[in-house]
């Protein structure tokens, strides 16, 4: 069914910590009502903006790494800094 895909356990973990944030941000929404704000980034966002943006830039980097790093390398590197950017990201954003 999923052959199409090489599965690592870094990507696994990966898709797993986005399944888990989006089902954690829905619940942290419906208990509490974001409100906008202004911060690191250059235009006024809702923590589902933040998270929107910090995962297209966790994507982004990850891709990144598989482009840049030879074959065989491991994927650990653009995961831990792809979660880093998220979280400064959500953070600060």
């Amino acid at each position: 069914m999923i052959t199409w895909m090489y599965w690592t356990p870094e990507v696994a973990i990966f898709f797993a910590c986005i399944a888990v944030m989006l089902a954690g941000m829905t619940v942290w929404e419906i208990r509490s009502p974001t409100v906008e704000r202004k911060g690191l980034l250059p235009i006024p966002t809702t923590r589902g903006d933040r998270l929107f943006i910090g995962l297209l830039t966790a994507a982004y980097i990850n891709l990144a790494w598989v482009g840049v790093s030879s074959e065989g390398a491991s994927a650990w590197p653009g995961f831990v800094v792809s979660m880093l950017v998220l979280g400064v990201v959500m953070w600060r954003g």
